[in-house]
């Protein structure tokens, strides 16, 4: 059932004609969904689309996850690593590290206890107003980081990059700048 789009049911003439929604709901969801101005319908190119990208999204973030797990890691710690690793002496005061990975400051929180656990990264109490927390790139952390990056760069490009025509991904890139653009 679609339940997104003001586009037809894809019912054939044979479909039972109780079944037929009235000239004011939506095609596709029944009487019981009126027409409504302010939640516009998704077209059908544009539902189909939207479910494509939750699709695929869904399928890179499970083949990226999958390649990782050969490393002992998940997909948001590799984030995290990586986000550490490009900070000026590895380091992250932990609210801006859950900004910068676009994580919860707890599930950040419970990510960097694994991570802190395991040797690959400390957390220590802020120098300038210790009340903040900065979690730091071990170095144990680094060399993981070092080698699973290369694995995940081929995994990247194979479910990602590889697959996308330049002209599309170029695109793509342009879409994703105009998602981030929008105001929470």
């Amino acid at each position: 059932m679609l339940i997104m789009s003001q586009g037809g049911s894809g019912r054939s003439d044979d479909d039972d004609a109780s079944n037929t929604p009235s000239a004011t709901s939506f095609d596709d969801v029944g009487p019981q969904v009126e027409r409504s101005a302010a939640a516009p319908w998704l077209s059908i190119e544009q539902q189909r689309v939207w479910r494509a990208w939750l699709l695929g999204a869904a399928r890179i973030t499970a083949h990226l996850s999958q390649d990782l797990r050969q490393h002992g890691l998940e997909l948001c710690e590799y984030e995290i690593l990586v986000s550490l690793s490009e900070a000026p002496d590895h380091a992250v005061r932990m609210s801006v590290l859950a900004t910068e990975v676009h994580q919860s400051r707890s599930r950040l929180t419970h990510a960097i206890e694994r991570l802190e656990a395991r040797g690959l990264v400390v957390r220590e109490p802020a120098v300038r107003d210790r009340r903040g927390v900065v979690a730091s790139l071990s170095s144990e952390g680094m060399d993981l980081l070092r080698q699973a990056a290369p694995d995940h760069v081929r995994a990247v490009r194979h479910i990602f990059v590889d697959p996308i025509d330049p002209t599309d991904f170029a695109a793509l890139g342009r879409a994703m700048n105009a998602v981030l653009s929008v105001s929470d």
